[in-house]
């Protein structure tokens, strides 16, 4: 390594830091005013008590439901501090970049080729998920629970086609990556299968976002090894941009551990479910999203397999669905399940960053 590539590395890792370390502040400083403002206009979660909420019930009574009841009137839409505080920290550095040059031009990440995508359908994303928090608040929709699914769906399929789009038509990408096996030209399918991996991440999102903390600790480890993915690959903008989504995640978490002070909510899960599946396309590694992300999978696979079961055989699997609220009736404590599922999805994600290191080095030769 020479002089000049061993220098642009150590600068890239300091900016690396520096930003993550930035979004950390900034989430924390910004978090109190949006307190406030929750507060303030009462946007509080609403605990559903109807029929649609029953599957939480175990057979000897709502103990789930009791244990959720008790989080009614906890703030929502936290997931706001997130995704203003890498939008602020990506165009403020931009701009420091368009009118100074030198050292913020070095700290500038805003790249048409690799972060223009991912903050755009970030936003796009987050307002979408505001939407249906708020329409939550206020009761409004079926049983008073915010938007359908169905209608979920549409705006999931909605996101990843504006991504699909960009990618496909700007980027002109048409393949995708199998470990071990290489880059397989897909053509115009590629456009579906983008489509299919953001509602995939977003859906799971949604899922997994049920317990204090629980959504948020498994995006930490999921974004970090898309950071050493994206690293190895000298996608540094990207990495950088990455960075300072775990750094407002770490500050986010600092408030959402249990018990909670508020709730992510759809603007959060939604946008980085979302954000996730771009730089997971953009990385071209979205098969290594099953083990980097193996509670996502778990959590929207037990959802699956309960409402098959229920329609085929006339009964459920789990006591509750997604699965972290099966466990909650079973009787382990939100900090116990939490826990855990972090240190599953941690192990997931080193399984995943092991294969991507391991494939990324074997010599086409030997494929």
């Amino acid at each position: 390594m020479g002089l000049d590539s061993e220098i642009f590395s150590v600068l890239n890792v300091v900016r690396i830091f520096i930003i993550a370390t930035v979004a950390f502040f900034v989430t924390l400083l910004i978090t109190p005013a949006w307190t406030k403002v929750l507060h303030k206009y009462k946007l509080g979660k609403q605990i559903r008590t109807d029929t649609a909420f029953k599957s939480l019930h175990t057979e000897g009574g709502p103990i789930a439901a009791k244990l959720h009841q008790a989080k009614e009137g906890t703030p929502t839409m936290g997931g706001v501090i997130m995704w203003v505080t890498v939008a602020i920290l990506t165009v403020g550095f931009w701009l420091l970049a368009y009118f100074f040059d030198g050292f913020w031009d070095t700290m500038n990440f805003f790249s048409r080729g690799q972060t223009w995508l991912p903050l755009g359908v970030m936003i796009f994303a987050a307002l979408l998920g505001a939407l249906d928090d708020y329409m939550g608040i206020l009761r409004v929709g079926p049983k008073g629970g915010g938007l359908r699914m169905s209608h979920r769906m549409l705006l999931y399929i909605l996101a990843g086609a504006v991504g699909a789009w960009w990618f496909f038509f700007k980027l002109g990408f048409d393949s995708i990556n199998i470990p071990f096996l290489g880059d397989f030209i897909i053509g115009w399918w590629y456009i579906p299968f983008f489509i299919f991996t953001i509602v995939a991440t977003a859906f799971s999102a949604n899922e997994t976002d049920g317990l204090d903390g629980l959504a948020a600790g498994v995006f930490l480890t999921m974004f970090g090894a898309y950071a050493v993915i994206a690293f190895d690959q000298g996608r540094m903008d990207l990495v950088v941009f990455i960075s300072a989504i775990m750094g407002s995640l770490v500050a986010f978490l600092w408030f959402n551990i249990y018990p909670a002070k508020f709730f992510m909510g759809d603007t959060g899960s939604m946008s980085l479910g979302v954000v996730l599946g771009v730089i997971a396309m953009l990385t071209n590694t979205p098969l290594l999203l099953i083990p980097i992300g193996i509670i996502f999978i778990i959590e929207s696979g037990s959802v699956m397999v309960q409402l098959t079961s229920k329609k085929i055989r006339g009964k459920k699997m789990f006591l509750s669905t997604p699965i972290h609220h099966h466990f909650e009736a079973l009787g382990w404590h939100e900090t116990q399940i939490t826990m855990r599922f972090w240190m599953i999805n941690a192990i997931g994600a080193i399984i995943g960053l092991i294969l991507f290191l391991v494939d990324s080095k074997i010599p086409p030769l030997f494929r």
